[in-house]
C-alpha cells in the first residue's frame, strides 16, 4: 500500500554499489590555504623605495639601492659631512651609516668628480672622498617607524629622507650654476665644501697622533 510503513524488522536497503561494485567514495576535503605571513621589514623597505619613490633596488638581502640611474652618492667621513652640512644646509637627501655619510647628488655626478677635484686643485691631495655612480649600489637607509623595525646598529639611516614621490631628483645638486632646485647647492660648491672639510678632518687626525721618538 502506498505510504505504508515497512514492518518492524525490515532494514533500509544499502546504497547502490558503484560501477565497480564498491560503495561510492566521498569527495576529498578542499585543501586549507596556508596562513598569510606578514611582510618582513626588508620587504616593506623595498616596497617603499620601489613603489613610492620609484627608485630601483638590487635583488637580495640587505636591500640595496642602485646608483647611476636616479641619483649618485658622495661618501665622506661623517665628521666632515656634518661640518659641510653646517655650512651648506642643502635640501637634498643625506644618510648616515656608522662613521660614514652619504650625500645624494644628481645621476652622472660620479663621473664628474675627478674633473671637479682637479679643477678645484684638490686632485693632488689624499681626500677621503669617493663617489658611487653607474653600476654601483648603496645600502638602503632605513626609515624607523615606517619599515616595520627600529634602527639597527650599524645600518644606514636617513638624516634627511627623500621626499615622497618621483620628484626627489629635483633637490639633488647638479653641475648647473643654479643647483638642482630649491635650496640645494650646485655640485661644484658641494664638492669644494666637502673636500675642504675632509682635508681639515685629516689634518686634525694627524695633529692628534702622538709623536714617535726613536
Amino acid at each position: 500500500m502506498v505510504g505504508s510503513v515497512p514492518p518492524l524488522g525490515d532494514s533500509i536497503p544499502p546504497p547502490a554499489p558503484g560501477p565497480t561494485g564498491s560503495l561510492p567514495v566521498p569527495p576529498a576535503p578542499l585543501p586549507v590555504p596556508p596562513p598569510r605571513r606578514a611582510p618582513t621589514p626588508g620587504a616593506l623597505l623595498r616596497a617603499w623605495y620601489e613603489n613610492e619613490l620609484g627608485w630601483p633596488t638590487v635583488p637580495g638581502t640587505p636591500v640595496l639601492l642602485s646608483t647611476g640611474l636616479r641619483f649618485d652618492a658622495l661618501e665622506v667621513p661623517a665628521e666632515a659631512g656634518h661640518a659641510a652640512l653646517g655650512r651648506l644646509r642643502p635640501a637634498s637627501p643625506v644618510a648616515l651609516r656608522g662613521d660614514r655619510m652619504l650625500l645624494l647628488v644628481a645621476a652622472g655626478s660620479a663621473e664628474e668628480l675627478p674633473g671637479i677635484l682637479e679643477w678645484l686643485e684638490w686632485g693632488v691631495l689624499p681626500l677621503d672622498l669617493t663617489a658611487i655612480g653607474a653600476g654601483g649600489a648603496i645600502e638602503a637607509p632605513r626609515l624607523p617607524g615606517r619599515d616595520g623595525a627600529g634602527a639597527v646598529q650599524g645600518a644606514a639611516v636617513w638624516l634627511r629622507p627623500p621626499v615622497k614621490g618621483r620628484e626627489a631628483e629635483a633637490s639633488l645638486p647638479t653641475m648647473s650654476a643654479l643647483g638642482g632646485g630649491g635650496d640645494a647647492p650646485d655640485l661644484v660648491r658641494l664638492v669644494d665644501t666637502v673636500a675642504t672639510e675632509c682635508h681639515r678632518a685629516r689634518l686634525r687626525r694627524g695633529c692628534a697622533q702622538p709623536i714617535a721618538f726613536s
